[in-house]
C-alpha cells in the first residue's frame, strides 16, 4: 500500500472512505465488526459521523465512511490503541481493497487529494451538471416528505424555527446515507459508461 503526501489544508473537515472485501457468508460478524469500529470512533475528538454500505445483500464489498473534524483529529483516531485492536480483530476476517482521504462537501464526487490506493487510480470527477442531477435525486423526494411530516407537525413554529429544524435533520441522512447510496448506484452514468458495463 502506498501514500501519497496531502496536499489539503490540516484544519479542514476530511472523510476517509475505505472497502473492505469479506466474505459474503460472514455478513454478520462483518456488520457486528463495522458497528464496534465506528461506535469506539463515536467517542473520539473531533469525530462527526460515520455509517457503511455494500452495493447489494450478497456483495463482498463494503463500504465505511468516518468524518473528522481535521487532519490532527483523524490522525489521532489511526494511531490510537483501540483502533490498532479493532483493526487486529478483522484478521482473517477481512481485507483492505482501497483507503481514501478527501475533504470538503464535494468529497463524495472528487478524486481524493490525498491517497492510499491498493486498486485502479481514482477516475475524474462527473460533470457538475450530473452531480446537481445526482443530488436533487434525493434531494427532492427526502425535502418533500420532510416538508409534509415535520414541516406540516412544525406548523405553528416560525419559518425560521421551522427550516432550522428541517435542514438540521436531513442534513446528517443527505451525507452520510443518501449521497453515498446514489452515488453508488449511479456511478455507471457519472462516469460516461453503459450501465451493462458496469
Amino acid at each position: 500500500m502506498t501514500t501519497s503526501a496531502s496536499v489539503t489544508r490540516d484544519d479542514l473537515p476530511v472523510t476517509v472512505s475505505f472497502t473492505r472485501r469479506a466474505d459474503p457468508a460472514h455478513a454478520r460478524e462483518m456488520t457486528a465488526w463495522i458497528r464496534a469500529g465506528l461506535s469506539m470512533a463515536e467517542s473520539f475528538p473531533g469525530f462527526l459521523g460515520a455509517g457503511w454500505v455494500r452495493s447489494r445483500r450478497d456483495a463482498d464489498e463494503w463500504h465505511m465512511l468516518a468524518r473528522f473534524a481535521d487532519q490532527p483529529t483523524l490522525a489521532a483516531w489511526e494511531a490510537s490503541p483501540e483502533r490498532q485492536w479493532w483493526l487486529r480483530s478483522a484478521q482473517g476476517l477481512a481485507e483492505v481493497t482501497r483507503t481514501e482521504r478527501r475533504t470538503g462537501i464535494e468529497g463524495w464526487f472528487d478524486s481524493p487529494v490525498a491517497e492510499e490506493v491498493d486498486a485502479a487510480p481514482p477516475v475524474a470527477a462527473p460533470p457538475r451538471w450530473k452531480q446537481a442531477v445526482t443530488i436533487w435525486l434525493v434531494f427532492f423526494p427526502v425535502n418533500l416528505l420532510a416538508t409534509v411530516t415535520l414541516g406540516a407537525a412544525l406548523d405553528d413554529v416560525h419559518v425560521v424555527l421551522r427550516v432550522f429544524a428541517i435542514t438540521l435533520a436531513l442534513t446528517p441522512v443527505m451525507t452520510y446515507l443518501l449521497l453515498p447510496w446514489i452515488t453508488a448506484r449511479l456511478q455507471w452514468w457519472l462516469q460516461g459508461r453503459r450501465r451493462r458495463d458496469r
